[in-house]
């Protein structure tokens, strides 16, 4: 498997679905999820110029950042919370697109030390309320963007979601229509947002279509996982 043939068709398909649904070139960002991924293939992705990582599992995350110590990555956290888990992921990433609750971004703010930066948060979306995923509801976004925003140890970015798995592109795009109205609601509200992180390996071009800024991949780079 050409890891780095793979790569360069994903960015491909994210420039393509730029100009084919109006979107401005380069305004889609490649996270490139790499959990369960080896250090030697991702340092291929590096060579390659892919800079920016996803991660859902803390530990074997924080090995990869201590061992591919390079100043240009940006590490992301895409996975689910636990309180326990806050302290590390506070002090070891630039991005958390998994946030669902008001005590994970309280201990997220309270831990991110202060010679970093904010920590760069989404809010993770439950569009179709599924009991088995995680995110905050679409009912309680509102209170909780206001939650995160009395943060100073946090910048609330945008909204994140996963959602069903959808054959159709129709289908796809009217899940990413919900994201998008909702980002537009808050915005009309006050909140500065910019970002949408939607969209993976089998739908990134729905979600483009549908104002996508960060497109969330891994099996479409890496193969299918174990």
């Amino acid at each position: 498997m050409n890891i780095v043939a793979n790569l360069n068709t994903v960015r491909q398909r994210i420039r393509q679905a730029e100009a084919k649904f109006h979107r401005q070139e380069g305004s889609v960002s490649l996270l490139a999820v790499s959990k369960t991924i080896g250090i030697p293939l991702i340092q291929k992705l590096i060579d390659a110029g892919q800079y920016d990582l996803g991660e859902n599992y803390l530990q074997e995350a924080l090995r990869k950042i201590e061992i591919l110590n390079v100043p240009k990555l940006t590490w992301h956290f895409v996975g689910p919370i636990q309180s326990n888990k806050t302290r590390l992921i506070a002090q070891h990433f630039t991005w958390v697109h998994s946030v669902s609750k008001p005590i994970i971004a309280e201990f997220l703010h309270n831990f991110r030390p202060n010679h970093l930066p904010p920590l760069e948060v989404c809010i993770q979306v439950n569009l179709s309320n599924s009991p088995n995923k995680s995110g905050v509801t679409l009912e309680g976004l509102l209170t909780l963007a206001k939650t995160i925003c009395q943060y100073e140890n946090l910048k609330l970015r945008g909204l994140m979601t996963i959602p069903e798995p959808i054959l159709s592109f129709d289908e796809q795009r009217a899940e990413f229509k919900k994201l998008r109205q909702a980002k537009e609601s808050l915005q009309k509200e006050g909140f500065e947002l910019d970002t949408l992180s939607m969209g993976m390996s089998h739908d990134l071009e729905a979600a483009i279509a549908e104002g996508a800024t960060i497109v969330r991949v891994g099996t479409a780079i890496f193969g299918p996982r174990n």
